[in-house]
């Protein structure tokens, strides 16, 4: 069986006041949550005050992104040594705005996966295919694609710490989102392949998260779906309310 994880990606909000601000309401909300798993990822500069203020709770802290590097003259960089320090548990990689913006390419997402991996962290693996390739029929080979190389030389054992998230990109703050259908089709498009590049257990307990303009009204309906796990969210992670709906939305009955 494996546990619903709700993760809230606050990307380029909040300041550390207006973040410990936030996760007071939902340690109020969800912080005893036991039946899913849930994780927020502040901006770096709110790091060890949320996690200070995440004590006593069942939240799980995550950064947004690291460097490869152990340490060295990389100015702006953090590495995985120091997002561990903080007391994250989990780093996402790879996100669309990342490779997008910042130019990342399948190779640079893998080598801060096995840095990740190599200092204790659990990576949150992001694949997602553009709106064009999308409407050229291309999803399965981008997404399937970027898996692949994005978990290069990652082996069985460690398969048990990765989380992978389908984030199509044409749906992230778009208010797009895919159907349950179409989401669904594309977790069990990645539970397939890694039955291949690993085995059918591995699969198994592989967690798949959807990411996408979640939000309380549509998150019940994706997370009733067979092959999704959770959900990676956006801008409905940045209130205490509508985060905490979501987390509820994931919750067993």
């Amino acid at each position: 069986m494996r546990k619903i994880m709700i993760a809230g990606n606050w990307k380029m909000y909040k300041n550390v006041s207006e973040a410990v601000a936030l996760v007071e309401g939902l340690k109020e909300r969800v912080g005893d949550t036991g039946a899913v798993e849930v994780v927020v990822a502040p901006p770096f500069t709110a790091m060890t005050a949320v996690h200070h203020a995440l004590k006593g709770s069942g939240i799980r802290l995550s950064a947004q992104n690291l460097y490869h590097e152990t340490e060295g003259a990389y100015t702006g960089e953090v590495s995985p040594e120091m997002v561990r320090d903080t007391g994250c548990r989990y780093v996402i990689l790879g996100h669309s705005e990342r490779r997008r913006i910042f130019g990342e390419s399948n190779e640079t997402v893998n080598r801060k996966v096995r840095s990740a991996l190599d200092v204790g962290l659990s990576p949150i693996l992001c694949v997602g295919e553009s709106l064009s390739e999308r409407e050229e029929g291309k999803t399965m080979d981008v997404v399937g694609d970027q898996l692949r190389k994005g978990l290069a030389g990652v082996a069985d054992q460690e398969m048990a710490r990765i989380v992978i998230a389908y984030e199509p990109i044409w749906a992230i703050g778009t208010g797009k989102t895919a159907t349950p259908e179409q989401a669904n089709e594309v977790h069990s498009h990645i539970r397939n392949l890694l039955s291949e590049i690993y085995d059918t257990e591995v699969a198994a307990r592989t967690r798949i998260l959807y990411g996408g303009s979640v939000k309380p009204a549509n998150a019940r309906e994706l997370m009733g779906c067979s092959d999704i796990d959770g959900a990676l969210v956006g801008g409905a992670s940045l209130t205490a309310e509508s985060f905490a709906e979501i987390v509820l939305a994931g919750t067993p009955s």
